[in-house]
């Protein structure tokens, strides 16, 4: 049944041609590799100007949000923590406006790090719609913003996070936080390392790397099916990188370190040929790195 839904989908624009017109199949194709060749420059274009916004943001703040929960910042850092802002948003404090700002650099920032990843995906999505009609260009930026409104949402739950963190960490000492932080990094790393090998890890990171059985298992036509299966595409993806992501939260967000690091994880797992094999390094590194982060503190 799936093998049906994909020949279809790939395959229906691209029959053979009429005899009367012997280059239709060669125009056909000729269109489809400009689509594909502009939508990847948009793609590069739109994950360098997040990578660029990013960046500005880390570099122009006074410290990357999440640092005081690992107790990474200075005396002076924390007695300064009222005045630290991610794009004008306190991490000390709570309002609307403090978690839309919050929610916009997150969405920015998963663009920036999870977009080149996602692109080969996104490039199989636009080449069936290519394929079944003539109109794939709006069907398929729909299908990115379905996948980047998971992303969104998550952040919501991260600005609460990291709020919750702020609030207990103003009522720790600086003795309890060196103690607490590196024990809250370590345990975190632990966890994500440990998640590298579950199954439900190894299930999510195959749907990410397998962009033509997704299509054929998930398709859905019109533009109501993009948004679906772009949400469906990010749920998978989240379900692979959410531990990884934990490790950003922790350690810092808007940490241009962690951040590279993660890109370039997420990017070896799910686009690398052999991608799924650096699973169990990956998550190895991190258990002992957890290990000696946590027994930092003995």
């Amino acid at each position: 049944m799936a093998s049906d839904i994909l020949r279809d989908n790939l395959n229906m624009s691209l029959s053979d041609p009429a005899p009367s017109d012997p280059f239709a199949w060669w125009r056909a194709t000729s269109a489809l590799g400009r689509a594909r060749r502009n939508l990847l420059i948009s793609l590069f274009v739109l994950a360098s100007a997040a990578w660029a916004f990013t960046v500005h943001e880390s570099l122009h703040m006074g410290a990357p949000v999440g640092d005081a929960l690992t107790g990474s910042m200075s005396m002076e850092g924390m007695e300064g923590m009222e005045g630290m802002t991610m794009s004008g948003m306190s991490a000390a404090g709570w309002s609307v406006g403090a978690a839309l700002v919050f929610v916009a650099v997150w969405t920015v920032m998963m663009a920036a790090m999870m977009l080149p990843a996602a692109a080969p995906m996104i490039l199989t999505f636009s080449s069936a719609q290519a394929r079944r009609n003539h109109g794939a260009a709006v069907p398929t930026w729909i299908f990115i913003a379905g996948y980047l409104f998971v992303w969104s949402a998550v952040g919501v739950v991260i600005y609460g996070l990291v709020q919750v963190g702020a609030d207990a960490s103003s009522y720790l000492g600086s003795g309890d936080r060196a103690i607490w932080g590196p024990l809250v990094l370590g345990v975190t790393l632990l966890g994500a390392g440990l998640y590298q090998f579950t199954p439900l890890k190894r299930i999510c990171l195959r749907h990410c790397r397998s962009p033509m059985a997704f299509v054929a298992l998930h398709w859905r036509d019109g533009w109501i099916g993009a948004v679906r299966m772009g949400i469906w595409h990010g749920v998978f993806c989240l379900g692979c990188c959410w531990a990884l992501f934990a490790i950003l939260v922790v350690a810092g967000i808007m940490s241009l370190a962690w951040m590279l690091v993660l890109t370039l994880v997420v990017f070896a797992e799910k686009v690398f040929p052999h991608g799924q094999r650096a699973s169990a390094p990956i998550g190895a590194v991190l258990i002992v790195l957890g290990v000696v982060v946590a027994g930092s503190i003995l």
